[in-house]
């Protein structure tokens, strides 16, 4: 069963990923091949394990390799997330590991120090800036963490291993002064509760001088998700706004027929939650335009029937946009702060995003309801013009460098009230 599913993976990364072309012979599947063959011992994680590591060969932060939901088998952490800073990873969150707070610092895993570590895991981490690193996946395949408190005493704890929680988003708005409004979005999954935020906020957005947005966390979705929230973050009142153009290349998609299949499967199963009808318009031409283009390899696709559809009307809205930023917010997350970079309105602050949209929309392969991978089919014409975003992310106007100072002080709030 593994090294069927792993020549299907290979297969897929060969023909159906956007980056096939960009990226042939980066790859040595042969190697990994033999891991799989040469297990007398394999089962579920050390495979999930291998084919990981067989991703990072392809340096794209937009595939991955996972156990499905339905899955027994989850996915564990080790109950807190750091941040590194110099030589040292310091801890941001603890929600369920009670023998850190918030601020302790990490000198080292296993005996490992954090400089060591750096090096080991470079494949993985795929950054160059200490505070774009992500550590999450790393940290469960230690022991022991040698930890320093924020009084300066030291000892080691023995890491344990918790499930992973199921992540929850929030779209919400309040108040935070008489003329400023603060509105937190995690994610662009849910396009209705999005709408539904709003519309109920309608009043405020038309009323109040400020608004800050606050994206620093941001797992993607779909574009058409914040399309209802754009006529109040650019200038002028019933004026028409192209959002085509604003695009700098084109985006090519690799119709073969996998996954023409795979992603017509992922635009029906949103139909079916989405109530606006001028979204599902666009997604009923989308799914069109991949039929119709079946096996023809890359191809622009043409959305000339739905082109009224990325005409924006602008309304009366808050004088001044804040954008806060910073490398968790990626995908559709990347696309609404470059976006809103073309408002004169929009101040954008914090650290780059993650910078995941060189290769995108992402189709969803699936076997024996526990493994699952996910992959982009499209590119950015930028990539071949040497624009792309990968490991750049979108550059703010005013960047704050994360210290740990963060982690007691908002720095990043901090300075877009004092900016207002």
């Amino acid at each position: 069963m593994y090294l069927k599913i792993f020549e299907d993976v290979i297969s897929i990364l060969h023909n159906d990923y956007a980056g096939c072309l960009d990226k042939k012979g980066c790859d040595n599947p042969n190697f990994y091949r033999e891991k799989i063959q040469d297990s007398g011992n394999m089962n579920d994680e050390k495979f999930v394990g291998i084919v990981q590591d067989y991703l990072l060969d392809f340096k794209d932060l937009h595939m991955a390799f996972k156990y499905t939901a339905q899955s027994t088998e989850m996915e564990d952490d080790v109950g807190f997330a750091v941040r590194r800073y110099d030589d040292l990873l310091y801890v941001v969150s603890n929600e369920k590991e009670d023998r850190v707070k918030k601020g302790y610092a990490i000198t080292a895993l296993d005996g490992s120090t954090v400089p060591e570590l750096v090096n080991i895991h470079k494949r993985r981490l795929m950054e160059t800036e200490a505070e774009r690193e992500n550590w999450s996946a790393i940290l469960p395949q230690y022991k022991s963490a040698d930890v320093v408190s924020g009084s300066g005493n030291s000892f080691t704890i023995e890491l344990k291993k918790y499930p992973k929680e199921i992540f929850q988003p929030e779209y919400s708005i309040k108040e935070i002064s008489e003329d400023t409004l603060f509105l937190t979005l995690t994610d662009f999954m849910n396009h209705n509760a999005i709408s539904k935020l709003i519309d109920e906020n309608r009043s405020f957005l038309t009323t109040r001088k400020n608004l800050i947005i606050d994206v620093r966390v941001n797992r993607g979705g779909s574009d058409l998700a914040y399309f209802d929230l754009l006529p109040f973050l650019f200038e002028g009142e019933g004026e028409e706004i192209d959002l085509n153009g604003f695009d700098e290349g084109s985006m090519l998609t690799n119709c073969t027929s996998r996954n023409v299949e795979l992603r017509t499967q992922l635009l029906k199963s949103a139909l079916s939650s989405i109530e606006d009808e001028v979204t599902r318009n666009q997604i009923n031409a989308f799914i069109r335009q991949l039929e119709e283009n079946k096996d023809n390899g890359f191809v622009e696709l043409d959305f000339g029937e739905v082109d009224d559809s990325f005409l924006i009307k602008t309304k009366p809205g808050p004088e001044q946009v804040i954008l806060l930023t910073d490398v968790y917010c990626g995908s559709s997350g990347d696309s609404f702060v470059e976006l809103c970079k073309n408002s004169s309105k929009v101040t954008v602050i914090g650290r780059p995003t993650l910078g995941l949209n060189d290769y995108s929309n992402l189709a969803i392969m699936s076997w024996e309801n526990k493994f699952k991978l996910s992959y982009p089919t499209s590119k950015l014409s930028t990539v071949d013009e040497g624009k792309g975003m990968s490991g750049v992310g979108i550059q703010p106007d005013i960047y704050i460098p994360w210290t740990p100072d963060h982690i007691d002080v908002d720095l990043d709030v901090k300075k877009a009230l004092e900016f207002i």
